[in-house]
This record gives structure tokens, sequence and C-alpha cells, in this order.
């Protein structure tokens, strides 16, 4: 588990400006069961500047999103700490800013070993005991009286009471100091009652035979509960384990040391001691350390991990470089521009921790339910003793003493705790070893339910690398002219078809006039002076708004995805054509929507001669098709499809697509685009292939049928099982149920949610056939 000291932020609150809300996460020990996670959420709600808290049983964290000028993290862990919980503590010495990912990995495998071992040996030590109870109590023929068996039994009974059961006395203490109740509280009542009356039946056996009772003791039921409830605490700690094995995937990319360049000679420093703007070696088939940008040399870099592309990448000077990518033959020298917790790799593995973290809407009653399901238990137990002593058969009070011990300890809110955090863990993280990197649980359950996608254009469903094709003229241009004046205005534009005519300039030796009065038009076009001639390059409503008479422009190619025209001095000039290929995956991802009965759009600022091209051929429907769009009409776009009943999703990789990425029920950036983009987007696709939307949807359908297959466990459990606990079968077919197999029933709800949970990684498998994504980083050919 991460850990976090209190007094010491990570970086994701220490640069919350003043007035801004700050996150972070805090480890939490101590809880058990939903009850758990709605007092903790109770408390830090409460406190003064905290705008939201969400705590996750599964992961055992709180996610807190809060004002630091009103609230500081001393704040946050005294109120964790009233509610009856304690803050994990990092080791003194760590600097969170800089630490090393994988010996973070380290330590944390090392803590859940350790747990785990505890947990193993004390389970094991009390099914001993309570084997060698149930051995000398019902085994015949023995040479025993039960008295000697209760005397024989009382030892190692206790032992096991406060020895492997210390654990539950401590979480309950906790919570009863705070007038709470928890999971701990039921197996501490039910342990403790079984083994009280088992003591008093050794001590006093007379006063129970006065009274009619046969002084037989429960120490086999004691035992029994504390043993089998503390195995599936061991078997619930394995499975949540195997949860996290996406983010030990990741963390795995990481390079543990770097070889750099000081006062002229190369050494080797451990990862944490890098620093930005130093200059780093890469030998041949080595992990980069961190992020920078390539100073000296060439090689070629398997870049799967981001990008899902098996072919590596050509790397040169001035070409940037990300840390936990392979590094093919080649040598080369890169200067550091991230490190520490700024590198990509480590962005990627906070993101998904914290989607882990987070929860689903859908939690939310079973959250209510865990807030008030304890205390409503005891007073089952309660009424159930009652029923029992007043109504039962002889011997009344033990036949009373049985039924509350199994109603307390059968019960089970645990299971109702885990139902949707385990299956977000695993979702999250098996989406992101398919590259596909999901904001949190409500963005899994929004994505569930979407029954339309809205494509933009450019870098979606084409590459996003124009190039200029044909350079086409009005009378008295000629085509050098113009692509010299179009390009030399463009050079102040970041739009991709400004590129690809300043690219074709260039290599023609054109483009670098001197240009005044610049100016952009969002979604139109550009205008500036060149050596005194007025030039217009843009659409052609962009140059008919300025009176230029565009029916004089030349027809475009029959091959162009795109055209810019130009107007110099008020007169049509000519087209520039470019071309955009379209992505070959672009086909099959809309095929794989549309089967799935998924609605299909196409939203673009381009040309509507080019849109309606481009969704020919990978299989839109023309009236799907919305062109000429400017980029807040991208979000009216959106939000008229909303009108008609849809929930959207949006995929794009621009800047111009913020705002449509944000409108939208889910956003979803394509991972080879701009910060922005992702930012606003609920998913990101690391890597630029568009099937990465089909999956990420079937991924979150199968994330919430678990969710619910398991909410439906957790209720349906206690809902038969507590009536049965009750007495309910006996006036019928005179059956109860044993303590000891109530606590089985009990422990085994909670392996059997995690465990079922743990299916979708199969489904993430699936997610990533096709793709290599940041599995693939391990096993892509190396060039």
């Amino acid at each position: 588990m991460q850990t976090l000291d209190p007094a010491a932020p990570s970086d994701t609150n220490s640069t919350a400006a003043p007035g801004q809300s700050a996150e972070i996460q805090l480890p939490i020990e101590g809880m058990s069961c939903a009850s758990c996670v709605n007092r903790i959420e109770r408390y830090l709600r409460k406190t003064p500047g905290v705008a939201e808290a969400s705590v996750n049983l599964a992961t055992e964290t709180a996610t807190i999103r809060y004002l630091p000028e009103t609230a500081g993290l001393d704040e946050l862990a005294r109120a964790i700490e009233a509610a009856g919980y304690e803050v994990r503590k990092m080791p003194e010495g760590t600097d969170t800013s800089r630490s090393n990912l994988l010996d973070e990995a380290d330590a944390e495998s090392a803590e859940r070993a350790t747990e785990q071992r505890a947990l193993g040996l004390r389970a094991g030590v009390s099914i001993a005991v309570a084997a060698l109870a149930m051995f000398l109590m019902y085994a015949p023929n023995l040479p025993l009286t039960m008295e000697q068996m209760s005397w024989a039994l009382i030892v190692p009974a206790t032992f096991v009471q406060f020895w492997a059961g210390a654990r539950f006395y401590r979480a309950a203490y906790r919570s009863a100091i705070h007038m709470s109740t928890n999971m701990d509280t039921l197996v501490v009542v039910g342990t403790s009652v079984a083994w009280a009356y088992s003591v008093f039946v050794t001590l006093a056996p007379g006063v129970l035979r006065s009274a009619g009772i046969d002084p037989v003791p429960y120490f086999d039921s004691s035992t029994a509960i504390v043993g089998l409830i503390l195995l599936g605490r061991w078997l619930e700690a394995r499975a949540k384990g195997q949860t996290l094995g996406a983010v030990k995937a990741l963390i795995g990319l990481q390079a543990r040391s770097a070889r750099i360049v000081r006062a002229g000679a190369e050494v080797d420093v451990p990862l944490e001691e890098v620093r930005v703007g130093d200059l780093v070696r890469v030998r041949p088939g080595e992990r980069l350390p961190v992020d920078g940008r390539v100073a000296e040399g060439e090689s070629s870099v398997d870049e799967s991990m981001l990008t899902g592309e098996p072919m590596p990448v050509d790397k040169s000077a001035g070409s940037e470089v990300i840390g936990g990518t392979m590094n093919g033959r080649g040598t080369f020298l890169f200067r550091a521009t991230r490190v520490g917790r700024d590198t990509a790799l480590a962005q990627i593995v906070e993101l998904v921790r914290r989607a882990q973290g987070s929860k689903a809407p859908i939690q939310r009653l079973a959250d209510r339910i865990g807030g008030i399901f304890v205390p409503i238990v005891l007073a089952v137990g309660a009424i159930t003793f009652a029923i029992w002593f007043a109504l039962g058969p002889e011997p009344r009070p033990t036949h009373a003493l049985v039924a509350f011990i199994t109603v307390v300890v059968i019960s089970c809110p645990c299971a109702m705790g885990l139902a949707t955090p385990t299956a977000i863990m695993v979702g999250t993280g098996a989406g992101a070893e398919a590259g596909i990197l999901i904001r949190g649980g409500e963005a899994l359950e929004l994505a569930a339910r979407v029954d339309a996608v809205v494509f933009d254009k450019t870098g979606t469903l084409t590459r996003g690398r124009p190039s200029l094709g044909q350079v086409l003229v009005a009378p008295g241009f000629e085509a050098d002219e113009v692509l010299d004046l179009a390009a030399s205005v463009e050079r102040g534009s970041e739009h991709p078809l400004a590129t690809a005519i300043l690219t074709a300039a260039g290599e023609r030796g054109l483009g670098g006039r001197a240009v005044e009065g610049f100016a952009a038009v969002a979604g139109r076009g550009v205008r500036g002076r060149v050596e005194g001639r007025d030039v217009l390059v843009g659409t052609a409503a962009f140059l008919a708004q300025n009176g230029v008479d565009v029916s004089a422009l030349p027809p475009a190619a029959d091959d162009a995805s795109a055209t810019t025209c130009v107007a110099v001095d008020g007169r049509a000039a000519g087209l520039l054509s470019t071309v955009d290929e379209i992505k070959p995956e672009a086909v099959a991802a809309v095929r794989e929507l549309q089967a799935g009965g998924i609605e299909v759009w196409l939203v673009t600022g381009d040309q509507a001669r080019t849109a309606r091209s481009v969704a020919a051929a990978v299989g839109i429907a023309p009236e799907h098709v919305l062109a000429e769009v400017l980029p807040a009409g991208k979000a009216d776009a959106v939000a008229t499809i909303q009108a008609r009943g849809k929930r959207v999703a949006m995929v794009g990789d621009g800047i111009n697509d913020a705002p449509a990425l944000a409108r939208a029920d889910v956003g979803i950036a394509i991972g080879t685009g701009t910060d922005v983009a992702m930012e606003a987007s609920d998913v990101t696709l690391v890597g630029g292939d568009p099937r990465g939307v089909q999956r990420a949807i079937e991924l979150s359908r199968r994330t919430m049928s678990v969710i619910r297959q398991n909410l439906f466990w957790a209720f349906g459990y206690n809902v038969v099982l507590i009536p049965i606990a009750m007495g309910l079968l006996y006036p019928i077919w005179g059956i109860t149920l044993n303590p000891a197999l109530a606590a089985a029933a009990m422990a085994s709800s909670s392996v059997t949610v995690v465990t079922n949970s743990l299916r979708l990684r199969r489904a993430g498998g699936a997610a990533a056939a096709g793709a290599v994504g940041l599995r693939g980083a391990e096993r892509a050919p190396v060039a």
C-alpha cells in the first residue's frame, strides 16, 4: 500500500493555489467492514475545509479533497483518529516527491507479506486448537469426562481468544470508545460470549447442574470462529494482493538506477538521485530511467508501454524520451526533464492508484446499509436470544446462547464493503494493462451505460499528421508564390494543417517572409500582412466572411482529406490540399462499436466534403456526420445528441476537444494527444488505437456486471442466512446452525466477493488482445 505521512504532504496537494482544493490519499489502519468506511467518511466530511471524502475498504485508503488553508494534514489525521482508526505513517526520511516507485513497491510487498504471515500463523494455531477441542468433545470412547475436557481446553482456548483474537479486540475497543460498532464488534461479542460461558461452565459446573442445565463448554466454537475468520482474512488478503497486479506491473517498468555524466565521467546513481537537467547515458537494451530530451546520439526506443505500437520509434537529437521505455541497439545521451513523481510513468501509476481507490455511485446503497448494519444485527441477536429463551426447547439458556452467537457471527458487512471496490480495483488495473486508463469508479459506471460515441476526426480516426498534397492556384498566381505567402502567415499557427504547409514550404526554401499584424480566428483561419500584401489562410467560409469571392477558387483534389484556402489582397489565390491518412484500425473500431449496439458519430471542424469522405471510409452513416463545427460547437453537438436520450462518449485528442470531452457523459482522450484533452477526460487510451474505445466500454460493462453480482451475493447472503441462524428452519425441520459453521460461512462470503472480482483479470486480457498496451512493454520486440 502507498504510505503517506500526514506530516509530509505528497505532490498531489503541494501545488494547490490559495482558494483551490487539493486532493490526497491517506492509508488507514484498522478498517474491517462497510461500517468502518461509513464512519470515517462521516468524520472527515464534518472536518472544516473538507469538500469531499471517499474511503475505500479494498485499498484501505481515504481520498480527501480539501482546502489546504483551512484543513491541514494534521486535522485530517486527527479526524480519522477521532473516528477510531489510525493513519499509517511513512518510514522516517522518506521523500515522497523523489521516492523510487520500485522501493515503495518492495516495501509495500514486504508489509503485505508480513501481515499475511501473521494472519496465517494465528489462523493456523486457532484452527489447530479448535480441531483439538472438537476431537476431545466428539471423539467416541475417550476416557475423559466433560469436566476434564473443559479443564484441558481452558488454557489453549483462552490463549487463542486473546492472542489470535487480539486484533478483533483492539478494533472493537477503538470503535467502542467512540460510541460505534463494526464487524469486529460482532466477532468479539460472539466469541467472548462463547468463551466466557465456557469458562464459567469449567469453573462452576455445579451452578448449572443445580439449575438443570448440562455444563457443556463451547471452546470448540470460540476457537473455531476466531480461526475461521482469520483464515478468511488471510485468503482475502492474498486475493486483494492479486488485485494490485496492474500497479505492480507498471512499477516494474521503472529502472532502479541511472548512469549520469558528472565532471566528464559516467557514474551509476540510484534513481532518486537523478535531478532535472542531468545528462543521462542510455546503453543498448537498457530501460530509460526518467523522462527527457535527446542531446546526443541516435537509437530506436520501444514505446509500446505508452503507445501500444509494437514498432520501435527512432530517436535523435531533440527527440523526447519517456522513462520506463526500452532502448534498442543504439546509445545516446539525454537531458532529464522530469524526474521522481513528475515522470509520465509515475503519473500513470498515480492515476491507476487513484482510480482503484475511487468509488462508483452504485456503492452508495451498500455504504448506507453498512453504517447501520452492526447495531441492527446486535439487536436481532438479542431478540433471537429472548425468543429462544422464552419459547425454545430445553435447555433453553443453552439454545438461546448458541442462537445468539450464530446470528452475530454469521452476519457479514465485510462482503458489502468489498463488493464494489474490489471489482473497481481489478477492472481499472486490467484496463491499465491493456492501455486503458480509467479515472475512477464513476467513470466506469458511466462508460458501461454509453450508447453513442462521438469521434473527432484529426488524430482520432486519422493519424493526425497531414502532409501537403497539391497546390492549386487561381489565374494570375503561381504555386510557389501562394505556398510562400501562406506558409509565412501559418508560422504563427499551431494547427496540424499549418505544420504540413510549413514542412512542405521548408523543403522548398519558402515561408520565411516577415509577417505583420498576425491574428488567428479559432476554427476559421489566420491572417497577416506579408511585405505589404494582406493574406488570409483558412476555410472558404473564413474567406467569404472577409469579402473574398470563393467561387474563383479552383476545385479541390479528389484525394484531399482537407483543403486550406488562400486569399491575397482580397482575391482568391489558391487551394492547399492536405492528406491525412485514416488509421488502419479505424474501420474495425467503428464496426465493433456498431456491432455492440452503439451509435457512432463524427463531429469535426473540417470541411463537409472531407468529413463525409472519412465517414464513408470508416463506416459512419452520413446522417451522423457534423462538419465545420467550431470548438465550442462540439460541446453543443454532444448536448444535442444527449437531448435525444443518448448517453454519449466523446473521443478526442486536442485542446479544441476539451469542452466536448467535459460535456459528454464520458470523455475519452487519445493518449497521443494533448495534456489538456487528457485532463478533461474520464478515460485515456494510452496510444492512438481507436479500437480502445470499444474495449474500454466492454471492460466497464463487465466490471459493472461483476459489481452487481457481488452486491447481490453480499445482500443475498445476509438476507438468507441471518433468518436461518435465528432458527427459521427449526420449527419445520429441526435445523439449526452451529456457530463454527456460521464463522466459516461468514469468512467465505468475503473471499467469494474478492475471487469473483478477480475474474475481471481475464476481461483485461481480452481487452488487450490485438494491442500491446502497457503490459506489452515487457514482450514487444526491440529493434
